[in-house]
């Protein structure tokens, strides 16, 4: 359901060490699983990417959940809470993830309250490495990407446009596919965005 991303055009799996790069290789295999670089890519690149390589494969596993009570937000239980206290605390933590580098998607289905009982009991409880990020990346929760019936079924039914739905159909026949419902909730395009969210300015929350 998460993933990470950078700027850069590789992708690593498996343990690497950065020392372990020789320019002009075009296939790396760390613990079976193959890698691929182009010959043209810069050998400081390499170098650098790599680094990062070893960086996470040597990063302690945590939680973002963890990582949110680490700065200091608290995570109280959904039904500890009634709605106009959830929905507040559900903006809290969509900005402490913000700048955290972590950013969700495909919530529009899903109310305040079902949004953040699915981020408090199991989304932010998922593990994942401890590294630090920066403008260049990025941790991307999308809340139907685990490719789960019920999750292929909800995107058809809210997200997929007709021509999506069309080829669908065409590429699986024998799916059946939902009606198609106008989400019940307008939140994802106010949600924070990994290219364009910036760290708010301190004197402009005192304003």
């Amino acid at each position: 359901m998460s993933s990470m991303n950078d700027d850069g055009d590789e992708e690593y799996k498996g343990e690497a060490q950065a020392d372990e790069f020789v320019p002009g290789d075009e296939e790396i295999e760390p613990e079976g699983e193959l890698l691929w670089m182009s010959e043209e890519c810069p050998p400081e690149t390499a170098a650098q990417f790599w680094l990062s390589v070893a960086a996470y494969e040597q990063a302690p596993w945590t939680t973002h959940f963890q990582e949110l009570v680490d700065v200091g937000v608290e995570l109280p239980a959904p039904e500890s809470m009634d709605d106009r206290q959830l929905a507040a605390k559900l903006s809290e933590v969509i900005d402490a993830l913000a700048r955290m580098r972590v950013f969700l998607s495909q919530t529009d289905h899903l109310s305040d309250r079902e949004l953040y009982a699915l981020l408090w009991g199991d989304t932010l409880r998922e593990p994942v490495k401890n590294v630090p990020l920066d403008e260049s990346s990025a941790w991307h929760i999308d809340l139907l990407s685990g490719g789960g019936e019920e999750e292929t079924r909800l995107y058809l039914k809210h997200y997929a446009d007709e021509e999506t739905r069309r080829r669908w159909l065409a590429d699986f026949p024998d799916d059946e596919m939902p009606p198609h419902e106008e989400l019940p909730y307008d939140r994802d395009r106010r949600l924070p965005q990994a290219h364009s969210w910036t760290e708010p300015d301190e004197s402009d929350e005192l304003m």
